[in-house]
């Protein structure tokens, strides 16, 4: 079943449960266009705006919900690719050609979080999320490094170009690594109750046959070591790139044709069709219950059923 609009948007119920996930009479909102790559969507509740990327623009886009209108938030921007918001409110980002991670101070100036691994500078970061504690957890694969598109073309100072997730303590800004068998890590995301920790492998991007999978791992009881890294899902139209939680624990994820739907279970139960490839999602609005959605060239959004999980500060 399909409805929706513009062409080409609508839901397809794969499974009776994504039907309490859905408003009946809702329909996918393009919001705007003109976009070379959308990326990294964050919303900040206290402006009702949300900040995007987009990254060969080198720039950063700004949709404010008062009045439906978009501008540029901040050019150059590093190439920014993911971006979250820690838990003093502040813009955490992924820089591609800037090979770090910075924070948007409250004065609008922006700090270094991390930029170098054993001495050496991180290949590109590209999506990071704050946990509760306060610590920064980032992956870093190639693609800002391979080609000039996407930020400049430089070889990986990383031993044997290793691509990693990264953990930087909020006490002392060490920068740790928590993961290392991973091709191509890309988005992740804590569940709600942060005992999980959730890590796309994007490595069919450049070899065939490669990963293209969401892989599920313990978080340890000390917050800070992961275990376990068993398949949760792969995906089936394209590949997966970013991905939220709502707080039932289901996966709202990027994909080739759109937005998936994963049950806690592993079940894809639903779509958000999308009529351009979809990069990154993240929940907002004053409930958090709309989705926002970046497609390659445009800004869509979608209210839901369900609400999203927000910052551990905010209840």
């Amino acid at each position: 079943m399909f409805y929706g609009e513009p062409e080409g948007t609508g839901f397809e119920h794969i499974d009776d449960r994504f039907a309490a996930c859905i408003v009946g009479h809702a329909r996918v909102e393009r919001l705007w266009t003109g976009a070379r790559w959308s990326e990294g969507p964050v919303w900040f509740a206290a402006g009702r705006y949300l900040v995007w990327s987009d990254i060969p623009n080198n720039r950063m886009m700004r949709y404010d919900e008062t009045d439906g209108s978009v501008s540029v938030f901040r050019q150059p921007s590093g190439n920014s690719n993911g971006n979250t918001v820690d838990n003093q409110g502040r813009l955490v980002s992924c820089e591609h050609s800037g090979r770090r991670v910075s924070r948007t101070e409250h004065d609008g100036s922006i700090t270094t979080i991390a930029d170098k691994y054993d001495g050496k500078k991180l290949n590109s970061p590209n999506d990071v999320v704050v946990k509760s504690d306060g610590s920064i957890w980032f992956t870093d694969p190639p693609y800002g490094i391979l080609i000039d598109y996407e930020g400049a073309t430089f070889p990986s100072e990383q031993k044997g170009g290793a691509c990693r997730v990264y953990r930087v303590d909020p006490k002392n800004g060490k920068v740790e690594v928590v993961a290392d068998d991973f091709d191509k890590p890309n988005g992740l995301a804590f569940s709600p109750d942060e005992k999980e920790m959730y890590i796309v492998d994007t490595g069919a991007s450049h070899k065939k046959n490669g990963n293209r999978h969401i892989r599920k791992f313990k978080v340890g009881a000390d917050g800070k070591t992961l275990s376990g890294g068993k398949v949760f899902a792969k995906c089936t139209a394209g590949l997966f790139d970013g991905f939220r939680f709502d707080r039932d624990g289901r996966i709202w994820t990027s994909a080739a044709d759109g937005v998936h739907c994963y049950d806690p279970d592993g079940t894809l139960i639903g779509k958000i069709k999308i009529p351009e490839l979809v990069s990154n999602v993240c929940f907002g609005g004053a409930k958090l219950n709309r989705l926002f959605i970046c497609g390659t060239t445009s800004l869509y959004s979608a209210y839901l059923a369900v609400n999203g999980v927000g910052p551990k500060w905010a209840k």
